[in-house]
This record gives C-alpha cells, structure tokens and sequence, in this order.
C-alpha cells in the first residue's frame, strides 16, 4: 500500500464574525463584556485589513488554501471544529464567548471538502445539548464524520472511520480542562456531551489506550485528536509530553494537538508524529492587539506523509495567513519566520525545518 498523505489543521471557528459575513448569517447577539454583536468582529478585521464583502460565497474563509489542497491532494482532511452548527439553544451561561454557525452556512465546510471534524473542545456546547443535537445531525447530512461528542457518552467516545486506500483510519477526539472546557460537559449515559479527559495523566492515557485497542484491529492506523492547554505560548507542559508518548507506545500512530491560538512545538516520537497545537486556521481573530508577538496571523496547514504502519515518512506544512477573514498563502519571509519558530524549540522537539521549492515547510529526514 502507497503513503497515505493527511491534512491536519487547527481549530475552525467558522462562527460569531466568520458566520455574519456568510450567506445565511445567524443572531449577531453574544455575551462578551465588550463585545456584544457578532458583526463588530468584522468591522475589526475591516479596520486592519481593507473592505469584506457581504455575504461572501460559501468558499471564501479558506480562500487560497483550497487551490493548495487540490493540488496537494491529501488521502484525508481533519481538522478541530469549535464551533456549533445550530441556529437555536440558548448561550451557555456559565461561558462569556460562544460560537455557533447558522445550519445554513454549512457549505463554508464542505467547500473545503472535510473528512472528520473533532468536537470535543470548549465550544461545541456553547448552545446547550440543543446545539450540540443540531450540529452532528448538520455534519451528518453534509457527509462528514465526527469524533468526540455524542448524545450519550458511547457516541462520544466512538471514533470516525476512514476506508483509505484499503487502510482503515480511525479517528478519536478528545478534550481536557486545560483547555477550558467545563467538566459538566462529559458525555454520560443519560446526557450528551463530550469525550471528555479529567486530566491528562499516565492513568487518562491508559484508558484511553484501552478504548482504542478494544475497537482497533492490527492493521488500522489510529489518530488521536485532543483539544488541551491554554491559548497563548509555547511551553509545552511536561504532562502533554509524557500523555501523547504514553499514547504512541500503546500503538497510536498521530496525535493531533489543538488549542493554542499560534502553533507549538513538534515531535518525532518512535517514528511517530505528535502535534502539540497546531495553533488557529478559521477565525474572526484580525484587529484583536494585545498578542502580536505571536503572529497569530500565520497559520500552518500540516501535511504529514505516513508509511502503511504509521511511521512518518514524510511531514510538510504549508504556511498560510489571515486576511479579510480569508486564508492566503503566507509571504516568503512569513513562511521564513515560521519555519524559524519551528526550528528554535530544543529538545525533544522536531528541528531542521526549511522552505521547499514550493514554499512548504519541510521537515528534512522525514
């Protein structure tokens, strides 16, 4: 069997300002303490970037990347949805943010032809198990698979399933406070909810090793989702690194971490690559200051190549940035500065990344 080539990408924000300047907007209100329509978003990314049409067509928020997917041509498209699809429910009141997309705007997603989206994160609630009914049953008429949220606590911890290229690639999504999601959330027998991690810890990895090899035969790869740590900066706590190795050594073949509104750090554990956040790709984030040392406007699309047993054979990202709530591809000096970032974590994480002739971030060795 050939490699099999995915795409990983980081958190999909697809409401609030994204959802207005859509087709079919939903209710603008929210209950932020400064920010109370959803449209004054887009009047912040207009005063740093230059006009927003509105409505844009349903393709606009990934704008230049889908030509480089095309082109690119990964087996499998996953990406961590934070956002509800729902058009009803009533804001969460313990939580000051909430995100939610109209049903209506869902071709904003298929335009970019998903996979698998993940849920188990801090926002997939915002609306209450309403939102939550509403936005697996909006996914599922789209055709894209879901992993980490359910009505009960057996759909949450299920994973998506993939048939590619006669491998079969299974997909679990899971989420910890760390990243804020609150522990009322976790999927029961009698509530929906989501796949949810008390703690990131030897004994959280174990059981969840010990779900994924009651479903996962010899010859599946496995991918692991998770939705951990806080927004800014690039420590990674010495837990994530003993949790995601845990994991690796009970057979898992990709850990895909998110939650980081910026990328961190990459490693090559056994062959095996772990993403420790991916950092944001969708959002209504332009013309927010107080982080500008992060460059949260550039983003990375990772492209990890796997060989047919999961080793990876090969990993690429390609540098994209926000403009006009659109993705574009990142200028060369950009794509410089990330792929510098990259290369200035120590040990144990992955170094010696370089631009290609295409202007991808390469890792060379792998």
């Amino acid at each position: 069997m050939a490699q099999l080539t995915l795409l990983l990408g980081g958190d999909v924000m697809t409401g609030r300002g994204v959802d207005a300047i859509l087709p079919r907007p939903g209710p603008p209100d929210l209950r932020e303490e400064l920010v109370r329509d959803a449209r004054t978003y887009v009047e912040l990314a207009e005063s740093v970037s230059g006009p927003i049409p509105r409505p844009v067509p349903p393709a606009w928020p990934w704008g230049e990347t889908l030509e480089l997917l095309d082109r690119l041509r990964p087996d499998a498209r996953i990406v961590n949805l934070e956002t509800a699809v729902t058009g009803r429910g009533e804001h969460a009141p313990t939580k000051t943010i909430h995100y939610r997309m109209h049903p209506g705007n869902l071709p904003c997603l298929t335009a970019a032809r998903l996979d698998v989206c993940a849920l188990a994160n801090n926002h997939l609630l915002d609306f209450g198990p309403v939102g939550l009914a509403d936005t697996l049953d909006a996914l599922a008429g789209a055709g894209i698979a879901t992993a980490g949220a359910g009505r009960d606590a057996t759909g949450a911890w299920r994973p998506a399933a993939l048939e590619l290229a006669g491998r079969r690639l299974l997909v679990w999504s899971v989420a910890a406070p760390s990243s804020g999601v609150p522990p009322p959330w976790a999927a029961t027998d009698e509530r929906p909810g989501v796949a949810y991690l008390p703690e990131t810890t030897a004994a959280t990895a174990d059981a969840l090793a010990a779900r994924i090899a009651a479903v996962a035969g010899p010859d599946d790869l496995v991918l692991v989702s998770v939705h951990w740590g806080g927004n800014w900066g690039y420590d990674v706590p010495a837990e994530h690194v003993d949790f995601a190795r845990r994991l690796v050594d009970a057979g898992v073949d990709v850990v895909h971490g998110h939650s980081s509104h910026h990328p961190r750090p990459v490693e090559v554990y056994r062959q095996r690559l772990i993403l420790y956040g991916c950092g944001d790709l969708v959002d209504d984030y332009e013309g927010i200051s107080g982080q500008e040392a992060y460059r949260p406007q550039l983003r990375l699309l990772w492209l990890p190549a796997l060989d047919p047993d999961g080793r990876l054979r090969a990993l690429r990202a390609a540098p994209v940035r926000i403009r006009r709530m659109r993705l574009e591809r990142a200028a060369p000096d950009e794509a410089r500065w990330l792929a510098d970032l990259l290369n200035g974590f120590g040990p144990p994480y992955a170094r010696g990344f370089d631009l290609d002739a295409g202007g991808l971030v390469g890792l060379p060795g792998h």
